[in-house]
């Protein structure tokens, strides 16, 4: 077993989200920007966009997902740029979402639920700025409402750290290159989507296995 552990402890070792995979081709199934209007969006970093966007996609009443850069100062930012952890930005996505089937309130929970919110300045085997944990708000409600939930965590003696997360405004996302989008599913045997992705997707599934769409399940 200890030589397993140190096995899978190299292999994931070796593998970030910090990979460049500009050949993968882009995927059909985007909605397009005018279907996207038609719903409510929320912000949120919690480490390698790649899981965070197949996290909540997995999740009803959410209708997509898109990776992107936010919480930073750089304007037009490139993956490149954002990785040097010297844009300010961190790994984000844009959670849109039918506010008729799923609150904000929840996707808050999902939100927290799908890391580690103790870990700061990244998650798992990513470090940096570019990994931090972020709750962008819009409204002073969503603000309390993500607030509220830090209070309920640190109460509840969930957690043996404080919560690292961060509450920020948003002001914001500049969308992340299109080989990014849809990174899981075009990359399923990809070693940091098979070690590190799909082990956290699988561990918040069997959580909140009420939350999850039958057609999602990994």
């Amino acid at each position: 077993m200890k030589k397993y552990g140190a096995f899978l402890f190299s292999m994931i070792a070796l593998v970030s989200c910090a990979q460049n995979n500009s050949n993968v081709k882009s995927s059909n199934d985007h909605l397009s920007s005018a279907q996207l209007k038609n719903y409510s969006v929320a912000t949120f970093a919690a480490g390698c966009f790649w899981h965070e966007e197949a996290l909540f996609e997995s999740v009803k009443g959410v209708k997509e997902a898109v990776s992107g850069y936010a919480g930073g100062t750089t304007s037009n930012p490139t993956y490149e740029d954002v990785e040097t952890g010297n844009t300010g930005h961190a790994e984000t996505v844009n959670v849109y979402y039918d506010a008729k089937q799923i609150s904000y309130e929840t996707l808050v929970k999902v939100f927290f639920a799908g890391q580690d919110p103790t870990q700061v300045n990244g998650q798992g085997p990513d470090h940096g700025t570019q990994y931090r944990s972020i709750a962008f708000y819009r409204t002073p409600e969503e603000k309390a409402t993500i607030e509220n939930h830090i209070k309920e965590l640190t109460v509840s003696g969930k957690y043996k750290k404080p919560i690292a997360a961060q509450v920020m405004p948003f002001t914001k996302f500049w969308q992340a290159e299109e080989y990014h989008q849809n990174y899981i599913e075009h990359n399923p045997n990809s070693s940091y989507v098979q070690y590190v992705s799909i082990p956290e997707i699988k561990d918040f599934q069997k959580q909140y296995p009420q939350l999850v769409k039958p057609d999602h399940i990994f």
